[in-house]
């Protein structure tokens, strides 16, 4: 079976590119899915009635106009809802907005006061030069209070314990916590700053599943429950676990390289492969309401080690009609015994370590030779969002069609 274009994965990127191809004219591809459904991490399971996104694949950046004009082109503006994110964090018992740098006021006065004194004294408001190890750039960016009572206990419920494997050079484009905005959002009771990304976002009236209206309008030229097992980078093939054989012109692949044998790579990209880290996450769904007193969020933080989990998601709040809550924990964390809904994403976060800026760099390079392309949140690793993929496949698209 020869094809031009072969892409691995129907997620969003894998989707997006296959659209672009056929909207140009372009039938001379097929996409691989491992599962019996589409979507990637952005699939969505219904409970109690309502669906919930077992990966976030719902959430829409309003401010990206290019993800939103090619999504609305499969299911229309008016079957959205737009919404102004209310994102909190519960710290320390109190609930507060998101993020915490703007918006300590809403503290008392003394708690203000010492989160004051710390991003006076961090490194960055200090002329101090950047630090290399997460953990010490965490110091360095908010200040002691802000690090020891958030950042790192969040961070390591999500990534886990072992945190100065993880970079910086991921964080150089955030700006600096200044001590004159949280001062000012201190006296004025108001938020100061940068506002956080998704600060609007659309999301479904209804149960509409974008992305499956998007596999749908690519007809029988789809595979799903197809587990690929092999990549062989000089013959230009793939392999599955039924032993079936695909070959391919151009390779787009957005699944994660560990995930699968690569045959014809230099032993030192092979071995870098197996370097590359991940973090798997588990999403429960719970009927009851464990945040009365905060009814109006979308979502929450939690940072405190003695809950499992660090994220719940308000359904309510963004799904009309709708109940109860879905949380987000570290597989490592989860109790498996609970008797709730939940699904496990294996691959969900992609890990920013040390090496893996050099490792990527040498594997996409070496695959470019044979035509062949990583995209995505696992093809290039990165943590990107959906939106980010819709529009980083659009491009590409443009550049064989």
């Amino acid at each position: 079976m020869k094809y031009k274009f072969l892409i691995l994965g129907a997620g969003p990127s894998g989707l997006t590119f296959a659209n672009c191809l056929s909207r140009s004219g372009e039938n001379n591809f097929l996409v691989l899915e491992n599962e019996k459904e589409a979507g990637g991490l952005c699939k969505s399971a219904v409970v109690d009635k309502f669906p919930i996104d077992v990966g976030g694949g719902h959430f829409l950046d309003a401010e990206n106009e290019k993800a939103c004009d090619f999504a609305f082109s499969f299911m229309s503006k008016n079957e959205w809802n737009e919404y102004h994110r209310i994102s909190k964090i519960d710290l320390n018992g109190q609930i507060i907005s998101h993020p915490i740098e703007s918006n300590i006021w809403q503290l008392n006065e003394k708690e203000q006061v010492e989160y004051l004194k710390s991003i006076a004294l961090a490194g960055c408001n200090l002329n101090v030069e950047m630090p290399k190890k997460f953990i010490d750039w965490i110091y360095w960016k908010l200040g002691d209070k802000i690090a020891k009572d958030y950042m790192i206990p969040y961070n390591t419920k999500m990534f886990g314990d072992n945190l100065d494997d993880l970079g910086t050079y991921w964080l150089e484009k955030l700006p600096n916590v200044s001590f004159e905005d949280t001062l000012l959002s201190c006296i004025n009771r108001k938020s100061y700053g940068k506002e956080p990304g998704h600060t609007k976002f659309y999301y479904p009236k209804k149960y509409g599943e974008l992305w499956n209206r998007m596999a749908d309008s690519l007809n029988n030229r789809i595979l799903y429950n197809k587990k690929i097992t092999s990549l062989n980078v000089i013959d230009k093939t793939v392999t599955t676990l039924e032993r079936d054989i695909f070959q391919f012109e151009y390779l787009i692949t957005t699944v994660p390289y560990s995930s699968i044998e690569i045959v014809g790579l230099p032993n030192d990209i092979i071995n870098s492969i197996s370097e590359l880290k991940h973090s798997s996450v588990v999403i429960e769904y719970n009927s009851f309401d464990i945040t009365k007193d905060i009814d109006n969020s979308h979502w929450i933080y939690y940072p405190s080690l003695d809950k499992s989990y660090h994220r719940i998601l308000l359904r309510k709040n963004f799904l009309q009609g709708s109940i109860g809550i879905w949380t987000e924990t570290n597989k490592d964390r989860f109790d498996f015994n609970t008797k709730q809904f939940y699904y496990i994403n294996e691959y969900a976060y992609p890990l920013n370590t040390i090496s893996k800026p050099h490792i990527m760099s040498e594997l996409l390079k070496y695959l470019k030779k044979y035509n062949i392309y990583g995209l995505g949140r696992w093809g290039e690793h990165q943590h990107y969002n959906s939106d980010m993929v819709v529009v980083l496949a659009i491009d590409l698209a443009k550049k064989f069609v």
